[in-house]
C-alpha cells in the first residue's frame, strides 16, 4: 500500500472555494479504482494550511489517477488557490495501532 500526503496552503480567501471544490469533488477521487482511503486535515494553528492523506492500492493506482480527468480537472480548480508550493509524499505504511 502506498500512502500518500499532500500538503497544501491557501490564500485565507480561497479556503472555503477550496473546500467546496473537495467537498464536491472527495466520494468521485475515493470511489477511483485503487483508491482505498482518503482524509482531509486542517491545521490546528493556521487554518489556511490543509493536508490530505489517501491510501493507493499500489504506484500503479495512484499514477493513473495522476493521469485521470478528475485529477486534471481537480489539481486544474485547486492549484491556483494555493499561497505556497504544495509539499507531496508518497510512503509506505510500516505499521498501524488502534
Amino acid at each position: 500500500m502506498l500512502v500518500r500526503i499532500v500538503k497544501m496552503g491557501f490564500y485565507k480567501q480561497n479556503v472555503e472555494v477550496f473546500l467546496e471544490n473537495f467537498e464536491a469533488t472527495k466520494t468521485k477521487i475515493r470511489a477511483f479504482e485503487g483508491c482505498t482511503f482518503l482524509e482531509l486535515y486542517r491545521d490546528k494553528n493556521d487554518p489556511s494550511i490543509f493536508f490530505t492523506y489517501s491510501y493507493w492500492e499500489s504506484e500503479e493506482a495512484l499514477q493513473n489517477y495522476r493521469k485521470s480527468e478528475l485529477f486534471i480537472g481537480v489539481w486544474g480548480l485547486t492549484k491556483p488557490l494555493f499561497s505556497i508550493r504544495p509539499e507531496v509524499w508518497s510512503v509506505e505504511k510500516l505499521e498501524s495501532l488502534k
